[in-house]
C-alpha cells in the first residue's frame, strides 16, 4: 500500500496534499424490546485526499482506489481554484509508522450467531421485570485500518478493533416512564463484552427504583456529582470550549479563553489524553499523521492549553496536539477530544457526603445541552444529602449553570477516577458519533441551580 499511494502522490503538485484511506469492517446488533431490528456484518473501503494551493484546501473522497491518480487530479484541480488568501499549517517532524493492536479476543473470530445469543441473553435480562415495558441494546464491534500518506513526507498505517455494548432498561407505571443505562466497551475484544449480566441487572433495578423515587424540588443546593457527570461536564461543558477552530473564529470567547486566566482552585485539572490504552479515544496518530499527546486544559486551576489540528495551531501561534479527526473517510479532519477527563483529588466520597449539610448527590447521565459556557444536564437519578448523610433516592431533575462560574464553585475533587465508554460518541459538525471516553472523580460543587418539580 505505501509504494502505491507514494507513487501516486509523487505526481501531484501542490503546496500540501495527503491522502488517507481506510478498510473499515463493521458487525452490529440492535434490540428494542423483543424485537430484533438489525443484525448483520458490512465492509467498505475508501480514501480521502486534501490538497493546499495557497488560499483554500479542497476535499475530495473516494471508493475506487484504482483511480486514485484520477482523484488527485481532482483535488489539485480544484484547490487551485481559491485564489485569495493563505493557509498556513504549523510545521511537524516527518514519521514512519506501522501500528497494529492486540486484543484477547478477536471478534472477527466469534461467529454472528454467538454474538446473536449473547445479546439476547442481555436482553432477556432487561425484560425480566413486569415493569420494565421495553429495552434498547446496541452492540457493535469495529476493525479500521487507516493508511495516511502526506507530501511532507509522513506514512502511517493504524488498526483499530473497537467492541461496544449498550443497554436500557425502560420502566414504566402508569404515566411515570424512567430508564436506566449501561454502556460498555472501548478499543479492544469480544472480552469487554462478555459476563455482563450483572450490569444488565443493574440496569434494570435502576429503571425499577427510579419508579418509586421522588420528583426533585427545584432550587439551589451543594450538589456532588459522580464521575460519569463530572466526566460528561469535562467534555461537553468545557472541551468542546477548548477546541482551538470554534475559538479563533469566535472572538468573544477568544477573551474569555485566554491562556493563563484562572477558572478554579489550585487542585483543579482538565486533561485531553489520546494514549490511553482500551478508552474510545485511543489512537496514537491523528488523521494529520501528527502524534497523539497528552494536553493539559487546565493545570493548577489556570488555563494553559486548548486543542489543535496543524491548521489552528498555526492561526493561533501554538504547537499542533494530535487533535485533528475524522469520523470516517467522508469527511475532513476537524478538531475533537480523545478521553477528556478531571484528574482525581484527595477526598473520599464519604468524606464530601459528611461534609454537606443539605445538598444532592447526582448519578448517572440521562442527556441535556450546551450553548456555549452554559449548560443543563440530567442525571440519571439523584439523593437527597441531609445533615451528611444520603436521603431518600430523587427523579426528574437537571443541573443548570455557567461552566466558568461552576469551574470556580468546585469546593472538593475525590481521589476516584472513572473512564466511560459505551456505544455512540462524540458529534459535531454532522460527524458523529465519533468514539470518545470521558471521566473524571466524584465532585463537590456549590451553588448549583437544580430543576426539579
Amino acid at each position: 500500500m505505501k509504494a502505491y499511494l507514494t507513487s501516486c502522490l509523487e505526481k501531484a503538485r501542490a503546496d500540501y496534499i495527503e491522502i488517507r484511506y481506510e478498510e473499515i469492517r463493521v458487525v452490529e446488533i440492535h434490540y428494542v424490546g423483543k424485537e430484533l431490528e438489525a443484525i448483520g456484518e458490512s465492509s467498505e473501503k475508501g480514501g480521502a485526499i486534501r490538497a493546499k494551493i495557497k488560499g483554500g484546501w479542497s476535499f475530495v473522497s473516494f471508493n475506487d482506489i484504482d483511480k486514485l491518480k484520477y482523484y488527485l487530479r481532482l483535488a489539485v484541480d480544484e484547490a487551485s481554484l481559491i485564489k485569495k488568501g493563505k493557509i498556513k499549517l504549523a510545521p511537524v517532524p516527518p514519521l514512519d509508522r506501522k501500528v497494529s493492536i492486540q486484543v484477547q479476543k478477536d471478534p472477527r473470530q466469534i461467529s454472528l450467531e454467538e454474538k446473536y445469543l449473547l445479546c439476547s441473553r442481555y436482553n432477556q435480562i432487561l425484560l425480566s421485570s413486569k415493569q420494565i415495558q421495553t429495552s434498547d441494546l446496541k452492540y457493535a464491534d469495529v476493525r479500521i485500518i487507516k493508511y495516511f500518506l502526506n507530501s511532507d513526507g509522513t506514512y502511517i498505517e493504524q488498526e483499530r478493533i473497537d467492541t461496544v455494548l449498550g443497554m436500557t432498561a425502560i420502566a414504566r407505571r402508569g404515566d411515570n416512564i424512567q430508564s436506566a443505562r449501561e454502556g460498555i466497551g472501548g478499543v479492544g475484544g469480544y472480552e469487554l463484552v462478555e459476563g455482563r449480566e450483572k450490569e444488565a441487572e443493574k440496569a434494570v433495578r435502576r429503571a425499577e427504583d427510579l419508579l418509586d423515587a421522588e420528583p426533585a424540588t427545584g432550587g439551589r443546593y451543594t450538589v456532588i456529582v459522580d464521575p460519569k457527570l463530572s466526566g460528561v461536564f469535562a467534555h461537553e461543558a468545557f472541551g468542546h470550549l477548548s477546541e482551538a477552530d470554534f475559538l479563533y473564529e469566535n472572538r468573544r470567547m477568544q477573551k474569555i479563553m485566554r491562556l493563563g486566566r484562572v477558572f478554579g482552585s489550585s487542585r483543579l485539572n482538565i486533561i485531553d489524553e489520546p494514549k490511553i490504552k482500551g478508552e474510545g479515544g485511543y489512537y496514537l496518530y491523528d488523521d494529520e499523521g501528527v502524534e497523539a499527546q497528552k494536553t493539559y486544559l487546565i493545570k493548577e486551576g489556570k488555563l494553559v492549553g486548548r486543542l489543535h489540528s496543524r491548521e489552528t495551531a498555526a492561526r493561533m501561534g501554538e504547537h499542533p496536539t494530535g487533535n485533528a479527526r475524522a469520523i470516517s473517510y467522508e469527511y475532513p479532519p476537524i478538531v475533537r477530544m480523545s478521553n477528556t477527563y478531571i484528574a482525581p483529588g484527595n477526598k473520599s466520597l464519604e468524606e464530601m457526603i459528611a461534609e454537606v449539610e443539605e445538598g444532592i448527590y447526582a448519578k448517572g447521565f440521562r442527556g441535556g445541552q450546551t450553548n456555549l459556557e452554559m449548560f443543563t444536564f440530567s442525571p440519571e437519578e439523584g439523593y437527597l444529602i441531609q445533615k451528611g448523610k444520603l436521603g431518600k433516592k430523587l427523579r426528574d431533575l437537571n443541573l443548570t449553570g455557567n461552566i466558568f462560574t461552576t469551574l470556580s464553585n468546585i469546593e472538593d475533587i475525590g481521589n476516584d477516577l472513572v473512564f466511560f465508554t459505551g456505544p455512540g460518541g462524540c458529534g459535531k459538525g454532522a460527524q458523529s458519533p465519533l468514539p470518545v471516553s470521558t471521566g473524571g472523580p466524584h465532585l463537590k460543587i456549590r451553588d448549583v441551580v437544580v430543576g426539579g418539580r
